[in-house]
């Protein structure tokens, strides 16, 4: 069984996932709501992926003989000055569960709990990928501020963040397999 010290931060970061869906599902909500279709699909993807990972850290709590303590999940932001805010707010989001995860695998070692430290590099690697998604998208945005549509064209074409099943991800609780 991992280190108690780090069920509870796992369980914690669970919460923290689940929030990164929520707010990502909201942000796609926004841009349906703007007749952005790109930015919606992009953002309501988003949300799905933050679930799988949540849904991961469950599936190793529920592998490592863990207890699963869900937590409350606050209401997401939803309204937003311009098409660009939603963006700037997802790359703070994403460096913010960078630290998170940073202090996750901090924890992990610090505790001796060495395979809970190799299970939360995989998310580490994916946060990098998850910032560099970000911030190329709102260099996108801010460069092309007065033409939306340029930005929905640019998802189209170049899927930023598209799917890429990784095989080195850890399982998720309910995935068949």
């Amino acid at each position: 069984m991992p280190a108690e010290r780090f069920v509870q931060a796992l369980n914690d970061q669970v919460a923290n996932e689940l929030a990164a869906s929520h707010q990502y599902v909201a942000i796609g909500a926004h841009y349906e709501a703007q007749t952005l279709p790109q930015l919606a699909r992009f953002f309501y993807a988003q949300a799905v992926e933050e679930r799988g990972h949540a849904m991961m850290m469950i599936k190793y709590l529920l592998d490592t003989d863990s207890p699963v303590r869900l937590r409350e999940v606050a209401g997401p932001s939803t309204d937003f000055p311009d098409h660009i805010a939603p963006i700037r707010q997802a790359l703070e989001q994403e460096r913010n569960v960078s630290a998170q995860i940073s202090e996750l695998f901090s924890v992990a070692r610090e505790e001796g709990d060495y395979l809970s430290e190799q299970f939360v590099q995989w998310f580490l690697k994916e946060q990098v990928e998850e910032e560099a998604t970000m911030t190329e998208l709102l260099d996108v945005a801010e460069r092309v501020r007065d033409f939306p549509m340029t930005l929905e064209e640019y998802i189209a074409r170049e899927q930023p963040g598209g799917d890429h099943a990784d095989p080195m991800a850890p399982p998720a609780a309910g995935a068949p397999g």
